[in-house]
């Protein structure tokens, strides 16, 4: 590689950010264009303006998103409906309009993502057995794999502002965690936003060498109905990648132990 890079995103797809990464890591210079606001539309950010300026590149990689790979199976042959870009509405339990039909991961609307796939389909089959399935959709994680890593689960703060939620946040840098500066990897932080008079937790990002593991915590404790004082009364191991995570809800009352 060697040459500069630059990617450019207009419906935002994780493949461009992680493609950038590992050019980066080869040797290339990465700039990353988003014609969005935001480099990553569904994750928290606090990105400010810019001014317009002129790059100048010896390759151009265009990453515009992601369609179904629905065309050419003849669903229109059978009646099935598809949406204006190919994908099939489905009801809760995963039934067009078509009966006996079955449609699930990246062929219905919904993040296009291995893990939602796999929660799909094991509910999917679980209501053709005559068995109650489910997925909670505002709780499938999403990551970036970059380095560092990217991760969120639930809403965003901005999501939460239009919502009209009172809400308090808490952040914790991993520059404050042990385990990180042992590593020599310090960079990125743990931001979580609960709701203000219940204390039941939003949404929670985190950006870190392994934010992919560490997002799970956050998932079931979502899921589960914890609050974030739940979390901050649980015992963390030390010195581990995981405290941050207990930090920032601590920081949601102001009472972050290691800041």
């Amino acid at each position: 590689m060697g040459s500069e890079q630059i990617l450019i995103s207009y419906k935002l797809c994780y493949i461009c950010l992680e493609m950038g990464s590992v050019w980066g890591r080869l040797g290339s210079e990465v700039i990353v264009v988003e014609f969005g606001p935001d480099i990553v539309p569904t994750m928290d950010s606090e990105i400010p303006g810019g001014e317009q300026t002129t790059l100048e590149a010896d390759v151009v990689f265009i990453s515009a998103g992601r369609t179904p790979f629905t065309a050419g199976l003849d669903l229109d042959k059978i009646g099935v409906n598809t949406d204006n870009v190919g994908r099939i509405p489905v009801n809760e339990c995963f039934a067009p309009n078509v009966p006996g039909v079955y449609a699930i991961g990246d062929a219905i609307p919904g993040p296009m993502l291995a893990h939602k796939v796999e929660e799909d389909g094991v509910a999917c089959v679980e209501f053709i057995a005559g068995k109650e399935g489910h997925v909670d959709y505002d709780m499938v994680p999403g990551v970036v794999y970059t380095h560092p890593e990217v991760a969120s689960v639930g809403k965003t703060e901005e999501q939460v502002k239009t919502l009209g939620v009172k809400y308090r946040v808490g952040k914790f840098p991993f520059l404050a965690n042990r385990r990180a500066k042992a590593i020599d990897d310090a960079k990125g932080l743990v931001k979580i936003i609960v709701e203000k008079e219940s204390d039941k937790i939003l949404g929670v990002n985190i950006m870190s060498p392994n934010a992919g593991e560490l997002i799970h915590e956050a998932v079931m404790s979502m899921q589960y109905g914890a609050s974030s004082k739940d979390i901050a009364r649980t015992c963390h191991a030390h010195p581990t990648m995981s405290e941050p995570l207990k930090e920032a809800t601590m920081a949601t009352y102001d009472k972050a132990i290691h800041i």
